[in-house]
């Protein structure tokens, strides 16, 4: 799917990624719940999380969407660092 078919919601979840976490290399942000946004999956890349455990990079990704995690059912969240 091409960037410019992101659903409404997959499109504002990734911008506040992109807002919260400015060093990340990649950030892809799927509507796993049929288009309806209960559900998303994250898979996010970036130099912040370097140094940091998988449950720290993901408390990161939590804080950063605590607001629209309120209407979520679910989320799941990839994280990793680039590769040097």
């Amino acid at each position: 799917r091409s960037f410019s078919s992101q659903t409404d919601g997959e499109a504002r979840v990734t911008r506040v990624l992109r807002e919260e976490f400015p060093r990340a290399s990649a950030i892809k942000v799927v509507d796993i719940s049929g288009g309806c946004g209960a559900m998303y999956e994250i898979h996010i890349e970036s130099e912040e999380f370097r140094e940091k455990r998988t449950v720290q990079q993901h408390q990161m990704v939590n804080q950063a969407l605590s607001e629209e995690i309120k209407s979520m059912h679910g989320l799941r969240i990839f994280t990793s660092t680039p590769k040097p």
